[in-house]
């Protein structure tokens, strides 16, 4: 139902992903999104959010935030979901946007107008002007999906950037697909420059493996794990082959859900550590989250404590 948009509980994470259930494979751009996912928000100081549902389709929400590090101050946000109800967990139209105290203003509007066919837009305001936007528009097969993104594209400027995807099930177990990146413009060199990539997905019920690979020498790979108990975690490696310079991470997310807490973690090769805790006080709707973060090499650290109230 469109209200379990704004109501929707903790539950233990499912051992398949749905999405792997289906044939189609969805985006090129969510390969590795379930290793991307298991990464904690830091932030640094304190941060409070107060949601508020005013319909089954409409929520706002007021975000107080104190930082050395990002610019303080309030912002609001509102969401509005629609009725166009494709499946239990896609509702359309849905527009996202927030306002800080300065009047900057970043907008997301995703709506479906056919059942094959999606429209993302993405548009950021800033001091009064438009600072950057972007549409990506996905069509959708029974085993396949293609995108084609616009962004910052000016007609009076000729100028811009167009990325398009496709992403093939081949397998029962597997996705092949690849990238064309173009950009254009007077300040481009030779007025025009493309760049294209090929990526994978090999997957089982509770794993899978993807990664990313362009022709300078760039690869990007990830493998995600989850197994029936709370846990689940993913490591990442990114390599330039140009440059000789690598970089890995591991990160990690328990769900105990016994004691409304989740608790994410990651450690990379740069010694870096980050960790969020987030903690439901049930059966009152506040939520308490505690960050951390600490680079040994730079002596630098972050802490921070979050309160969410709705």
């Amino acid at each position: 139902m469109a209200s379990s948009a704004f109501g929707q509980t903790e539950n233990e994470p499912s051992v398949i992903d749905p999405t792997l259930l289906s044939r189609n494979p969805g985006t090129f751009e969510d390969l590795n999104k379930k290793t991307k996912d298991l990464y904690p928000i830091i932030f640094e100081g304190f941060k409070f959010t107060l949601n508020k549902v005013i319909s089954t389709h409409f929520q706002i929400n007021h975000n107080i935030i104190l930082s050395s590090v990002v610019p303080s101050g309030y912002k609001f946000g509102a969401t509005y979901v629609g009725v166009n109800q494709i499946s239990a967990s896609e509702v359309y139209p849905i527009v996202l946007g927030d306002m800080d105290s300065n009047g900057n203003l970043n907008t997301n509007i995703i709506h479906q107008f056919h059942p094959n066919v999606r429209t993302r837009v993405v548009a950021q305001i800033a001091d009064g002007i438009l600072a950057g936007y972007q549409m990506t528009n996905d069509y959708k097969g029974n085993d396949f999906t293609a995108s084609i993104t616009a962004v910052n594209s000016d007609i009076i400027q000729n100028s811009g950037v167009l990325i398009g995807h496709y992403l093939q099930r081949v397998s029962k177990n597997l996705d092949l697909g690849c990238e064309l990146l173009v950009q254009y413009g007077r300040n481009v060199p030779n007025n025009r420059m493309a760049l294209y990539s090929v990526g994978w997905r090999y997957f089982g019920n509770m794993w899978q493996f993807s990664g990313v690979v362009n022709p300078l020498g760039s690869l990007h790979l990830c493998y995600y794990h989850q197994s029936k108990s709370p846990l689940q975690f993913g490591v990442e490696l990114e390599t330039n082959l140009r440059t000789m310079e690598s970089s890995s991470s591991f990160s990690y997310q328990v769900d105990l859900s016994k004691a409304n807490m989740t608790f994410k973690g990651m450690v990379d090769s740069n010694w870096t550590a980050g960790a969020v805790l987030e903690k439901r006080l049930l059966p009152l709707p506040f939520t308490f989250v505690l960050s951390g973060f600490l680079n040994h090499v730079k002596a630098s650290y972050k802490f921070g404590i979050g309160f969410t109230i709705g």
